[in-house]
């Protein structure tokens, strides 16, 4: 019984025991709370104040005198370009497409075989033609040779023959005469006797001149006509050939294919007839290495240039390309609804980059005279953001308005707001602002 009151008693020296080492338990847990607070607002605060690392990048000026050159420009204008020379090659016979063998774009010499026609009946023809000179040679050679030999001794024997014929019919008539003076025969049977006399000396004349017509052979008339027929066969000949020939088209020129016309099959005719019918020409092509640039000057303008006046060439395309060309052709008459003239300039050096129909500016030089360079800036086209850039200055991100002037191959243009050697930042953040600190990115 006392066991057991024992065993429910307090031990009070026990509480305070546990309690102490219960609130050093929460002191340590709340230093420890206040110690990760104190960290996490640390590392909070330089996460915010931290400057991000930007990409850096120097530009370098690109320096040009005036129009490129160091040259007064007097006038700048626009037009386009285009082939000196374009030709659309057309057939000289009708015919169906049997083989066409170049593209758009390929280059071709001159006299080089592009299409081909189908030729059976041009060939007929010529067979035609060439068979019907031979036969007119040979009448031709007949006459030429004169009479054969034996044809002479024919006509001679046959001459002969009616002269005894004729001999013999005098020797009748004389006969009959006598008996009909003696009284034995009538008057008609020497009529009769006179008659067959007389036919018989006819036919002997008729041989006599057929036969000397045999010994001279024909007439020169008669070989002058057949020489007359024999020409306009060589001529009928000649012309099949050029047919049979014009069937094969060839590049008239050293040039590039601007356009093919036409497709194996299709009918190809001397004249334009249509888009869908049978065409007028089979390609196009020019040298696109004699190119110009077809301009309309005003007339207000036109004074400030001459002959032979020297500008600067640039194209859309390529505008930090730059050519030289020179004023080839002047309209001899101007254009009274538009007030203009039209000039052409010959661009003196061009390259596989000019295309006929591109748009193209012309700066028409002037006397030189001592100008500054002007100098641009190429930046990468992620630096530039809403007509500006990030300078990279004492690690900060200043923003700096510019002037873009296009896009090239080697970047934007930058005509003003960079002068070159400054440092930029590449791909800059959607969020970063005007003085916002940065770092350099390194590596």
């Amino acid at each position: 019984m006392d066991a057991d009151l024992q065993s429910l008693r307090i031990d009070r020296e026990k509480k305070r025991s546990s309690g102490a080492s219960r609130r050093a338990i929460g002191w340590a847990v709340a230093v420890v709370v206040l110690l990760i607070l104190l960290a996490a607002g640390h590392w909070t605060w330089n996460r915010l104040n931290a400057a991000p690392e930007v990409e850096v990048l120097r530009v370098r000026p690109a320096s040009f005198g005036a129009a490129g050159s160091g040259e007064n420009v007097i006038l700048n204008a626009t037009g386009y370009i285009i082939a000196a020379h374009k030709i659309q090659v057309a057939s000289k016979v009708l015919g169906r497409v049997a083989w066409i063998g170049v593209e758009k774009g390929d280059r071709v010499r001159e006299g080089q075989i592009i299409v081909r026609l189908e030729d059976d009946e041009y060939r007929a023809q010529l067979a035609q033609a060439k068979g019907q000179l031979a036969s007119l040679d040979a009448r031709l050679a007949e006459l030429l040779a004169g009479s054969r030999p034996e044809e002479i001794a024919r006509a001679r024997a046959e001459v002969a023959q009616g002269q005894a014929e004729l001999e013999n019919a005098r020797v009748n008539i004389e006969r009959t005469k006598r008996l009909v003076e003696q009284g034995v025969l009538s008057n008609q049977s020497y009529d009769d006797a006179k008659a067959r006399y007389d036919v018989q000396a006819a036919r002997v004349a008729s041989l006599e001149r057929t036969f000397d017509l045999v010994r001279i052979g024909p007439r020169q008339e008669e070989i002058d006509s057949m020489r007359g027929q024999v020409a306009q066969a060589r001529g009928a000949v000649a012309f099949f050939e050029t047919q049979l020939a014009n069937t094969v088209i060839r590049a008239p020129v050293t040039g590039t294919i601007l356009e093919r016309a036409v497709e194996k099959g299709e009918f190809v005719t001397t004249s334009f007839v249509g888009e869908r019918g049978a065409k007028g020409y089979v390609v196009s092509l020019a040298d696109l290495r004699d190119l110009r640039v077809e301009l309309d000057i005003n007339q207000n303008d036109f004074a400030r240039l001459g002959p032979r006046q020297r500008g600067i060439v640039t194209v859309d395309a390529f505008p930090d390309r730059r050519y030289e060309g020179s004023i080839d052709e002047i309209s001899p008459e101007a254009n009274r609804q538009k007030a203009t003239v039209q000039v052409k300039v010959k661009v003196l050096r061009p390259d596989e980059y000019l295309r006929p129909e591109m748009n193209s500016s012309v700066a028409f030089l002037g006397e030189a005279k001592a100008a500054p360079a002007a100098t641009v800036v190429f930046v990468p086209p992620s630096a530039v953001r809403k007509d500006a850039v990030f300078v990279f200055l004492n690690g900060k991100a200043v923003r700096r308005a510019v002037k873009t002037g296009g896009t090239t191959n080697r970047g934007i243009r930058i005509e003003d707001g960079l002068a070159g050697g400054e440092d930029i930042i590449v791909n800059p953040p959607a969020e970063l602002k005007d003085g916002d600190k940065v770092s350099r990115r390194q590596g």
